[in-house]
């Protein structure tokens, strides 16, 4: 039996190497629609590992304080928009003083400027370094770590100090062999000391997370001198269990800060790092079936194409088909050869279109500085479903080929 087996593989390779071209075509068609599936499935796990990855860096168990709402509904034209005042640094210092919550810290921080150009001795970047002003409480919030040196504290907070802490693409830039930490730098004109180095984060569309100067927020204070200036402000929370009554308390605190009586709505906005990560996971399930309906639409396309062509492959060996019977071979190794040639087709068809597939979600990911992963479940997905079109393919020519009269298929002509 598994020598018959055997036999009949070699047979169907054979007829694969004498029908190249119409295998290659066939390879082909089959390698598209895997392709489109792996590459699609690969380019929305590529987004989903960036967005996840984007907001887990806001920290865990953290609610924040901004100007507006994450999401606002549109309005119509008749309609005018509501300006919500800025988060102004009275707001900020107000809620520091009267927010006691227990177990949460309060971190307050404004961008002073995206586009600053930092120096060290000879050395300087592009003006498109961003500098944050920042409380003690900032880094920790946001769910950054430090590589190399300290923190800003208190101490450096309550007394101004000329001190920073620089993104690790700054430390390229200008440290290529130094340690930058004790080494002093300039921004716009004021002389700062670094004392730590942030641990790598990456680039989010486009946005460099890594080209960056934490500064205290004082200091910030008296070189940004913007009167509308709005700040930021993220309370974390130590204990999970605590995190609803928490955010409900600072709630009240800042509606209090802003003078909105019981029936006003809130003129700033509050999210959370988990509700930002659910909606944005909403999305992405959005477009996994997207992805799905566009991969299986292309895949049906190439189940087809397989099938029609194995069937001109029957019509063509009838007058074989029929000398394979009379000299002894029964209907159903006649089916399993011509089924094999089908799986073999669809497998390499599968291994082709997964390979592109792969190549097509790297390339997404590098072009929009995404954070690709191999896409194992989508190659699971690609290997399986190339097995499904080729048995689906198969079954009827392979039947139809068994099914011939062996009298009928030697006239054949």
């Amino acid at each position: 039996m598994f020598s018959l087996a055997k036999e009949n593989i070699k047979i169907a390779f054979d007829s694969i190497k004498s029908q190249l071209l119409r295998t290659i075509l066939t390879v082909l068609i089959i390698a598209i629609g895997i392709m489109a599936l792996v590459g699609i499935l690969s380019g929305v796990s590529a987004l989903e590992n960036t967005i996840s990855s984007n907001f887990s860096s806001m920290g865990s168990n953290t609610f924040n304080f901004q100007r507006y709402e994450f999401t606002a509904s549109r309005q119509s034209r008749r309609e005018r928009q509501k300006i919500n005042p800025v988060i102004n640094y009275r707001n900020v210092k107000d809620f520091e003083d009267n927010y006691n919550f227990p177990f949460t810290n309060v971190a307050v921080s404004f961008f002073g400027t995206s586009t600053a150009e930092v120096k060290y001795d000879s050395q300087k970047t592009d003006p498109e370094v961003a500098v944050l002003g920042a409380n003690e409480f900032y880094i920790e919030n946001s769910g950054l770590e430090i590589e190399n040196g300290r923190s800003i504290n208190v101490f450096d907070v309550k007394n101004s100090n000329a001190v920073c802490v620089i993104g690790s693409d700054l430390q390229k830039a200008l440290f290529t062999v130094e340690n930058p930490v004790g080494k002093t730098i300039s921004i716009r004109g004021s002389k700062f000391k670094v004392i730590g180095v942030l641990k790598e984060k990456g680039s989010t569309f486009g946005n460099n997370q890594d080209l960056r100067v934490i500064i205290p927020i004082q200091k910030a204070r008296s070189i940004f001198t913007n009167p509308y200036i709005n700040y930021s402000m993220s309370v974390k929370v130590d204990k999970a269990d605590m995190l609803e009554a928490a955010q409900e308390d600072a709630i009240l605190t800042f509606r209090n800060i802003r003078g909105l009586n019981p029936i006003e709505d809130s003129d700033f906005g509050v999210v959370r790092s988990d509700d930002l990560l659910t909606r944005a996971t909403q999305n992405i399930d959005a477009l996994y079936i997207a992805a799905w309906i566009i991969s299986i639409i292309t895949i049906f396309g190439s189940t087809i194409a397989l099938m029609n062509i194995m069937l001109v492959s029957v019509s063509e060996r009838t007058r074989e088909i029929g000398v394979r019977k009379a000299l002894g071979a029964k209907s159903k190794t006649i089916a399993f050869q011509f089924f094999m040639e089908t799986i073999i087709i669809g497998q390499f068809g599968g291994l082709l279109g997964t390979v592109l597939g792969i190549l097509i979600g790297m390339a997404v990911a590098n072009g929009f500085d995404l954070e690709f992963s191999t896409p194992w479940v989508a190659m699971i997905w690609a290997t399986s479903i190339a097995f499904i079109v080729a048995v689906i393919s198969g079954l009827y020519p392979a039947t139809k080929a068994a099914k011939l009269d062996p009298i009928e298929s030697l006239r054949y002509e």
